[in-house]
């Protein structure tokens, strides 16, 4: 990969010592990620892909996740019909020639957490190109009203609008909770660590007192268009992922926010590494 493009104006304090070892395993995600689309191949399946990026990773020391890795081909890509959390699962629908897929991992590597999502297709696919490409326009909205301050509910709100102008469907509201953020934290590295529905015991701990205190404090740990989330962004990492659908196809890229209580306002949110593959493609592309 190409250097980093480091933060302008990065933060002191503990949280700046925190963020190399969070970039570290957010770069491996996104590492895996290219290197199992590139071996994907027509007649592979959802659980097939998955596989791959829980071998890569684990062949490179990964023990423990926030989430085990998911795929999703064709009109998945936009989830289709979802309306259970067991059909984000992957299945056994097999990739095709001009298939849109999205790769999404979520590994915990010394403690620090990534959740990533990376979108592409067997070969062109011009609706999931235009869908990349019109993902760029979120990322500096999202930064934008972020470093205003604004409510997290109400950002959401324009990333919506954002959409409706564009012509695309809003795929992020079929997560639970229909979430377009969720906080990451460190977690505690334990020599064995359980996992309940595909998720990180140690994880959902750490999520689970961030919703404790938040709610205690006028806060939540998920960022969603619903009243808990009528709040200014709260100082943390947070994996954001605006995922765009038009009939039956989908894109979306996750990767860290961070956020700070400065008062300077390039200080006070920045993306944590934009030597990202979806960053490069936009900057490719101008």
């Amino acid at each position: 990969m190409t250097s980093a493009v480091a933060p302008a104006r990065a933060p002191s304090g503990p949280l700046a010592a925190e963020l190399g070892g969070f970039r570290r395993v957010q770069r491996l995600a996104y590492e895996c990620a290219e290197a199992v689309a590139a071996q994907l191949r027509p007649g592979v399946t959802e659980r097939g892909a998955a596989r791959m990026q829980r071998e890569w990773l684990r062949e490179r020391g990964v023990r423990d996740w926030f989430h085990l890795p998911f795929a999703w081909f064709g009109d998945r890509t936009a989830f289709t019909g979802f309306r259970i959390p067991l059909q984000f699962f992957p299945t056994n629908k097999r990739l095709e020639p001009g298939m849109p897929f999205i790769l999404d991992m979520a590994p915990v590597l010394d403690g620090c957490t990534a959740d990533i999502g990376y979108s592409g297709s067997l070969g062109p696919n011009p609706v999931q190109e235009r869908l990349l490409a019109d993902l760029e326009a979120h990322r500096e909205l999202l930064l934008r009203e972020v470093r205003e301050r604004r409510p997290l509910r109400e950002i959401y709100e324009d990333v919506d609008r954002l959409m409706v102008r564009q012509g695309y469907a809003n795929r992020h509201r079929a997560y639970p909770f229909g979430v377009i953020a969720h906080k990451v934290d460190r977690v505690r590295e334990r020599r064995w660590s359980p996992r309940l529905f595909g998720f990180g015991t140690q994880s959902l701990k750490g999520l689970a007192s961030d919703a404790l205190h938040g709610h205690r404090d006028g806060w939540s740990p998920l960022w969603s268009p619903y009243r808990f989330s009528d709040h200014p962004p709260h100082p943390g990492l947070w994996a954001v992922e605006p995922h765009l659908g038009f009939r039956g196809t989908g894109a979306k890229f996750e990767e860290i926010l961070v956020v700070t209580d400065s008062r300077d306002p390039e200080q006070s949110a920045f993306w944590l590494d934009d030597d990202l593959p979806h960053v490069r493609r936009w900057a490719e592309d101008k």
